[in-house]
């Protein structure tokens, strides 16, 4: 008599299960289930047996320990059993009911945590016999095969219906089921050491979510896609909702989460313009449509191609504003009725939607920057100017203080070395990226023009010298802000032009 073919089946996702399992059925299977998974097929008229049933062991402690039973992990791992473990089975009297399909997906314990349950409740509700049934199961692909995506119950099903499961698509599921242990425990390790406040643990085990494939990478012959933090819930790129436009890029994303990070400085209407990962301008304004006509005035050309992010909600004459700049993407906390009607007859222009964009950095992130064959994590640049102190005889004003403080933060987000001159409101200038400062001095006020007179400088590190005092001077610049205390001969000549000077102790390169 032929044996008989066994199905172990214990989903917290009942999505489509009912559905296989009849199939499964009809194909020779018989099902074992878990309590919750046994009700539901029962109740769908599947003739399922129930776990305790086949061990002969009950399912105590609200089914905690239902899948720790030697009966199922030998069944999963019968078919690599020798002779002589065989008769030393039999010595055990011990039954053995080989099992040839598990189809197990783990409690989520991300939602949990998305819920704030408490840490004792969530250690309560963490996958352990789930995640040891898949292991055992993908270990023993070639006879026991894994299934935990209710994606793949059509590639299962369609090997059924040619007779066998084939080599190639037991090894996929020996994959899936692997990457998704290792996820679910990456995940609760993630979980604790955020709880715990470990910084920078011996091992780092992180994992990501897919959320789409990009159009291309960073070229047109890459291939790319976007994953996200699972535990971050706001305030992220990578959550954004895509409301109109073409499909998104490598660069997009890229290029959008720059001027995010920098939009999030600002607590009053921002605009902020970048490309390449660059900021091109920003403004601030009593609302977003003169902050929106500020940030376009500072550069008119730069970001043309580039990204605009916008802290507040877009409306039409925002949008009538925007539709003329040639930008590829927006990104705001939301568009009215009326916006979008505006801003659809441009059908490549990329509409992003992000209610939260105000949020800022959550302490359980990290910045990380993948290196070939290694990774750099890093604690989130906070700082600001929460240190500086006044090195000059003249302190700054109001108006210019206010300055200072708004092209700090842009410098901050610049690739170094970081050279911003701008006003109270707006950017006139900046100057990133360049391996000289005084290259980056020079480029930014270049960009000013005329701007700079009466404007202040934001400078990413130190920056103050007898020469770059002068340019400032040349120019018109009335006050600088930049890391460190420069030399006392460099200060007496700011004290003669009547340049004053804020000193910080936060270096702000960016790489």
């Amino acid at each position: 008599m032929k044996a008989k073919k066994r199905a172990y089946v214990s989903v917290y996702n009942k999505e489509r299960i009912v559905e296989f399992c009849q199939y499964l059925v009809e194909y020779g299977y018989e099902i074992i289930a878990t309590e919750g998974t046994c009700k539901v097929l029962r109740e769908a008229g599947i003739a399922a047996l129930s776990a305790h049933e086949l061990t002969g062991y009950p399912e105590p402690l609200g089914g905690k320990v239902r899948a720790m039973h030697p009966a199922v992990y030998t069944g999963i791992i019968a078919n690599q059993l020798t002779p002589e473990q065989f008769k030393e089975l039999g010595r055990a009297k011990a039954k053995v009911f080989p099992i040839e399909l598990v189809v197990i997906n783990l409690y989520p314990f991300k939602e949990d945590m998305e819920a704030g349950i408490p840490f004792e409740e969530a250690a309560e509700h963490i996958d352990v016999g789930g995640v040891a049934l898949l292991d055992a199961a993908a270990r023993n692909f070639m006879h026991t095969v894994a299934v935990c995506d209710p994606d793949d119950y059509d590639r299962v099903l369609c090997d059924l219906a040619a007779g066998v499961i084939a080599e190639d698509d037991r090894k996929y599921l020996m994959y899936k089921a692997f990457s998704y242990t290792a996820s679910y425990d990456a995940l609760v390790a993630q979980y604790l050491s955020y709880q715990l406040k470990i910084s920078f643990p011996k091992t780092l085990t992180v994992t990501y979510e897919k959320t789409q494939d990009m159009l291309y990478g960073e070229n047109p012959h890459q291939r790319a896609a976007v994953y996200r933090e699972p535990l971050l819930k706001e305030g992220s790129i990578a959550r954004a909702r895509q409301l109109a436009g073409a499909d998104l890029t490598y660069n997009n994303i890229h290029d959008a989460n720059s001027a995010l990070e920098l939009v999030k400085e600002y607590d009053e209407p921002a605009v902020v313009a970048c490309k390449h990962g660059e900021p091109c301008s920003v403004g601030t304004g009593n609302d977003l449509f003169e902050a929106c006509d500020r940030a376009a005035e500072a550069d008119p050309l730069r970001f043309r191609g580039g990204i605009l992010a916008m802290n507040g909600v877009v409306d039409a004459r925002i949008a009538a504003r925007v539709r003329d700049m040639g930008v590829e993407v927006v990104i705001a906390v939301g568009f009215t009725p009326e916006a979008m009607g505006e801003l659809r007859f441009n059908k490549a222009l990329i509409l992003l939607e992000m209610p939260d964009i105000r949020s800022k950095v959550q302490f359980t992130t990290f910045d990380m920057k993948k290196i070939y064959g290694g990774l750099l994590v890093q604690t989130y640049d906070t700082a600001l100017m929460e240190d500086a102190v006044c090195a000059t005889s003249r302190k700054p004003t109001e108006e210019e203080l206010a300055a200072l403080t708004l092209n700090y933060k842009v410098a901050k987000h610049a690739h170094s070395s970081a050279v911003v001159v701008g006003t109270q409101n707006a950017t006139c200038g900046i100057g990133a990226g360049q391996t000289n400062r005084m290259l980056a001095l020079r480029f930014a006020l270049s960009l000013a023009g005329d701007k700079a007179n009466g404007a202040v400088i934001a400078s990413d590190s130190a920056l103050l010298n007898t020469e770059s005092v002068e340019e400032c001077r040349e120019a018109g610049v009335t006050a600088v802000v930049q890391t460190g205390v420069p030399d006392t001969k460099t200060l007496k000549l700011c004290d003669k032009f009547g340049i004053a000077v804020l000193c910080s102790e936060n270096r702000h390169f960016k790489a």
